[in-house]
């Protein structure tokens, strides 16, 4: 056990020296299921996107081939939020009674199925209740990563946070880059091409079979912390009663509508973006590869990004930073979509870059592995809920103006209500504290 900070003031180096040398090595087998979680997590992670990123660059095919208006693509970009904040807010109870592995697993076995099922549907219906299931496994890993985080790395929140994000990031920039191409590789149909990415979902499913067997750390990882002693100062947050309402912290609405709005400017992204410059006069297979580098952007910064926050009292000024960015990248689009379609990619990429910081600060926000796990479900669950009018409302204006000044003016607008729920929720605060 680590020494108090009192008590390391107090003692003799004679005395600390062989504390530090009695430290046990951690067991071979502890050390082999860390290695399995992280190979896990970053398969897992890689597989969080792509279900919303290959489409983006075929979205104007498929909606061709399956008889799609605008405002029912609309639905379609708006259901990823629907289906996280729906299925996510059920996670930590599924979590409890089955372990966080167990539900991951079944989570990405979901994925692999709605990828596999997507392009053979002939309608509309058909095609948003397979993308619905896939949606579904996506948001249980959505709400799931951080805890297991916490849970198997409590040291390395940041680090750890860093590696998966930047998993999430890198799977995001090559469904958007290669979609295209490989779609041309398998034939010219936009269904091969959808459905090529079930078989990387399929092998992020191998690592978590083993995992979701082994119940040793799981069901812990949503159980309360032990409770501190009489005298820790600690101890008044830390027992607070599971089930105390999260709703009454200031930091955790704070920390939702934060979510909640960067999921909007993510998810129009993903979904519209490639549109935009195809509308502007860039060609299909170009498009693809300028929403890879707003995707790829992410896969640096999400891995600096969350040491980065970790080291900070305050994350107000990285949200400020990040959302300057965005609103630069907008004026752009606005003023010359194509002409400068390369800097505006590089530009959302990096204000982007706000998902990672958001789950870093979920992970700081809490004392506990159990505050994080209700923490991350009620600030993704609320936050998603909260995103699933945008890429709508997007689609419904581009298909009664037929342009996009005002999608465009919509999604600067919403930077600044984000840059400011962002501010609040980087305080150096707890919500257990709050509550």
């Amino acid at each position: 056990m680590m020494m108090s900070m009192a008590d390391q003031d107090l003692a003799t180096p004679d005395t600390a020296a062989p504390i530090r040398q009695r430290s046990a090595p951690e067991p071979a087998a502890l050390r082999w299921r860390r290695r399995l979680v992280v190979l896990g997590l970053v398969l897992a992670a890689v597989n969080l996107r792509p279900t919303v990123t290959s489409l983006g660059p075929l979205l104007e095919e498929a909606r061709a081939d399956l008889g799609m208006s605008g405002t029912v693509a609309g639905l379609l970009t708006s259901m990823p939020a629907a289906c996280f904040a729906l299925f996510g807010i059920a996670a930590p109870r599924l979590a409890r009674r089955w372990g966080p592995g167990a539900v991951v697993c079944v989570g990405l076995v979901a994925i692999t199925v709605g990828l596999t099922v997507r392009p053979l549907m002939g309608g509309t219906a058909g095609f948003l209740a397979a993308s619905a299931l896939a949606f579904a496994g996506i948001a249980v890993g959505n709400v799931l990563m951080p805890v297991i985080v916490k849970r198997w790395f409590p040291d390395r929140v940041g680090p750890m946070t860093g590696a998966y994000s930047m998993a999430l990031s890198l799977g995001s920039a090559v469904a958007a880059a290669v979609t295209v191409p490989m779609t041309d590789a398998l034939g010219g149909g936009w269904r091969a091409g959808l459905g090529a990415w079930a078989v990387l979902a399929g092998v992020a499913v191998l690592p978590w079979l083993m995992l979701a067997r082994d119940r040793t750390g799981q069901a812990a990882a949503t159980a309360p912390d032990p409770a501190p002693a009489p005298d820790s100062a600690a101890a008044p947050a830390s027992a607070v009663p599971a089930r105390t309402r999260i709703t009454k912290s200031p930091t955790a609405w704070a920390l939702a509508v934060f979510f909640g709005l960067q999921a909007t400017g993510a998810y129009i992204t993903m979904g519209w973006m490639s549109q935009v410059f195809r509308d502007a006069g860039v060609s299909a297979s170009t498009s693809g590869l300028l929403l890879a580098v707003t995707m790829v952007m992410g896969v640096p910064l999400a891995f600096v990004l969350p040491s980065v926050a970790a080291r900070l009292r305050t994350q107000g000024p990285l949200v400020a930073i990040l959302g300057a960015f965005g609103l630069s990248a907008y004026i752009g689009l606005w003023l010359a979509p194509a002409e400068g379609a390369w800097v505006w990619a590089v530009l959302l990429g990096i204000s982007n870059c706000s998902f990672p910081l958001a789950l870093t600060m979920i992970g700081m926000r809490a004392r506990t592995a159990a505050g994080v796990v209700r923490l991350s479900a009620f600030a993704q669950s609320t936050g998603y809920l909260l995103s699933i009018p945008g890429p709508l409302l997007v689609g419904a204006l581009y298909q009664h103006t037929g342009g996009w000044d005002l999608p465009i003016a919509l999604m600067a607008g919403l930077m600044l209500p984000q840059i400011a729920a962002g501010l609040l929720a980087g305080r150096d605060r707890a919500v257990e504290d709050e509550i």
